[in-house]
């Protein structure tokens, strides 16, 4: 169980450093990226073009998703864990409840990811205006 943990772990932390690579890269693909390719190329300095800039906020949004992506694949992990658990406890009540507990918590992390992402998308979305 520890070494299935310690996996997860790694498989986390991999996925935040690839959500360093990757959030400003979609970002510049949903504000086009041949736009801002041109912009660097033409050696323009104009920054009062905002077709070109990186709107943080898209950039926030996509870190956040990605990371609660990862809470959620790491609670249905979990639950697929505890369900194992459950089917080879053959009967026995020490291993009955580790894997119910594993269940339940996996199931809560879940049940948290889904409305985390609902509440986020919802705060940034009226906040800081729908084309967030």
């Amino acid at each position: 169980m520890k070494k299935i943990l310690a996996s997860l772990a790694a498989v986390a932390l991999m996925a935040f450093g690839v959500v360093g690579v990757l959030a400003p890269e979609q970002a510049m693909a949903e504000n086009g990226a041949n736009q801002a390719l041109n912009y660097v190329t033409s050696g323009n300095n104009n920054s009062a073009n905002d077709n070109n800039e990186v709107d943080l906020m898209k950039v926030v949004r996509v870190i956040i998703n990605v990371i609660i992506g990862v809470v959620g694949l790491v609670a249905v992990v979990m639950v697929i864990i505890g369900g194992i658990g459950f089917t080879t406890s053959q009967g026995d009540a020490n291993k009955v409840t580790k894997a119910r507990n594993t269940l339940l918590y996996g199931i809560i992390g879940l049940v948290v990811a889904i409305l985390a992402f609902a509440i986020v998308n919802f705060v940034l979305s009226n906040v800081f205006g729908s084309g967030v």
